[in-house]
């Protein structure tokens, strides 16, 4: 018989124990004084040869003066995420799109004359307009920018904006998702 191995990636990796450890130039010891949890139990994460159960990250995360939810998100197994983009049109402007939990990037082209007066409704993000080829005008409320090859431009995805291309151009723009703590 044989049997099947497993080789997906654990689904956490607490040797960031360490680094925020260090960070705060602790010892095992020090961190085991100020959570109440044994060095022992510390020096087994931060090799990644135990699990830790909720209480322990919890105490843990405060010892370290972060949210326990912040220590279990450094510490989630990172995995690449491959995605294929997808066609997206908006007014004159066309976009190669792809779209993953906090950021969405669209690799776009404007003939000289396009405009996007009124772009999609937005959630609460940042956006991010790199020209990598021409010349683009960003009109916002109370200023407008014009940008040139290579230059990028960062603003609050909830004002109107308008797009404009004053010659045949190629952008990157960049939707981020704004942090929610609560």
């Amino acid at each position: 018989m044989i049997k099947k191995v497993d080789t997906s990636p654990a689904p956490y990796d607490f040797s960031i124990l360490r680094a925020l450890r260090r960070r705060d130039k602790l010892t095992i010891q020090q961190l085991s004084d100020r959570s109440g949890v044994s060095s022992a139990v510390i020096s087994k994460l931060e090799r990644n040869q135990s699990q830790a159960e909720l209480d322990t990250l919890f105490r843990i995360s405060r010892a370290l003066g972060i949210h326990s939810a912040e220590l279990i998100a450094l510490a989630e197994a990172r995995t690449a995420q491959k995605k294929r983009p997808k066609a997206y049109q908006s007014g004159a402007f066309t976009f190669q799109r792809v779209d993953y939990n906090n950021v969405s990037c669209f690799h776009g082209f404007a003939k000289k004359g396009s405009r996007v007066s009124r772009p999609e409704m937005h959630h609460d993000d940042y956006e991010v307009c790199w020209v990598l080829k021409g010349h683009l005008r960003i009109t916002l409320p109370k200023e407008k920018h014009e940008l040139r090859n290579g230059e990028a431009l960062q603003f609050d995805a909830v004002l109107e904006h308008e797009y404009e291309a004053l010659c045949d151009s190629e952008v990157m723009i960049l939707h981020m998702a704004k942090e929610r703590r609560f």
